[in-house]
């Protein structure tokens, strides 16, 4: 008898959980589960799950909100009405809350990892939390030993937490050709070597670090495009910087682009400066499906996927002369290079992959269904 399983993300734009879940969906034993999923309306989203023959349940006052208590009621009727063995949440703890009150199996995912504050750490913030967490959930995951701490500091009880690291389908390796029509599409000149960061444009993504480390490269005389891909609130920001230290012909920002993959196939290098909030970069794992190092800095999850001096180099956060430092011994030392080009695969091939993620998971839902968790 198959597993009925429930899907809930609150996500209206296409994030790092929206992939994950994505993911999950195209990888689903489906002789074993059924899943649906809800979403908020006209979640974009929404065509991706579709497209996967899944059925999409639709909920008003869950786009983008954690907790809505006049949500919690419309969660409830669905629930009693499908009677799903299990309600697998991706940061909406209205669901959790509705799951738990209509007598389901609760998994919930941590997908991020960021500072706590003081009052979730100490007396009595940590044990009401605790409380909170443990009550409404029956397994969680931690997508990153990082995110696992996260939780456990707050009071939660490590037996619930289960780490099971995101996963990608890996990139195809493209042809050289095929490689050369990309690299003239983007304006990247013959012997220019390309460095990219892909993350949400804001504060804590560390990008000025990136442009930092960028222009003293480019002063040293390194011949190579730096380019930064997507969208977000300090995009005009970073756009000043660049404009005002004149290198908007070297520093390229790219927009939101739905190939990305194709940028990745003509990245040499690719890198992550977060510094407030990373969990499982899946730019990261994607680049590394491909042979990609990185630099990274040592914040959250990037440690538990850049293995220092294997596929790439962790260095101090904030601190755009150690990615610089990073960047050239990759671009200085061509052996170096081709040995951690070939650890990121393998890499990826052992840990990172879509495949295991949703082993891994599937998994989960059987020992929390079965109460063995």
């Amino acid at each position: 008898m198959k597993r009925k399983i429930i899907e809930v993300s609150t996500d209206s734009n296409i994030g790092g959980a929206g992939k994950c879940l994505i993911t999950l969906l195209e990888n689903f034993d489906y002789d074993k589960f059924d899943v649906k999923v809800i979403l908020p309306p006209d979640s974009l989203l929404k065509p991706m799950v579709e497209k996967n023959g899944i059925e999409v349940i639709e909920v008003d006052g869950i786009a983008e909100r954690s907790l809505s208590f006049s949500s919690i009621k419309k969660l409830m009727a669905v629930f009693k009405e499908e009677k799903p063995d299990l309600v697998h949440t991706h940061a909406s703890m209205s669901a959790r809350i509705a799951a738990r009150h209509s007598g389901c199996k609760v998994v919930y995912t941590r997908h991020s990892v960021f500072p706590q504050p003081r009052k979730l750490t100490t007396f009595p913030g940590k044990q009401i939390n605790g409380w909170f967490n443990n009550f409404y959930s029956d397994g969680i995951i931690a997508v990153a030993e990082a995110a696992k701490e996260n939780l456990t500091d707050t009071g939660v009880d490590p037996k619930k937490i289960r780490v099971i690291l995101n996963g990608v389908d890996g990139l195809k390796e493209l042809s050289e050709q095929e490689k050369q029509s990309i690299r003239e599409r983007f304006g990247v000149a013959d012997g220019e070597k390309v460095i990219s960061i892909v993350a949400r444009l804001e504060d804590i993504k560390g990008h000025e670090y990136f442009i930092e480390a960028a222009d003293m490269l480019l002063k040293d005389g390194v011949k190579a495009k730096f380019f930064i891909a997507g969208t977000g609130s300090y995009e005009s920001v970073l756009k000043e910087r660049v404009k005002r230290i004149e290198r908007n012909d070297k520093i390229i920002f790219t927009g939101f682009i739905s190939d990305v993959d194709k940028l990745m196939s003509i990245t040499d290098i690719q890198v992550n400066a977060s510094y407030g909030t990373e969990a499982t970069s899946l730019a990261l794992l994607e680049g590394m499906s491909i042979g990609v190092p990185a630099v990274v800095s040592d914040f959250g999850g990037n440690p538990g996927v850049i293995k220092n001096g294997e596929n790439g180099f962790v260095v101090a956060k904030q601190n755009s002369a150690s990615l610089k430092m990073g960047i050239e011994k990759l671009l200085n030392d061509d052996e170096l290079y081709a040995r951690m080009s070939k650890r990121s695969i393998e890499i990826f091939g052992q840990t990172f992959t879509a495949e295991a993620m949703t082993r891994n998971t599937e998994a989960l839902y059987e020992k929390v269904i079965e109460k063995e968790l």
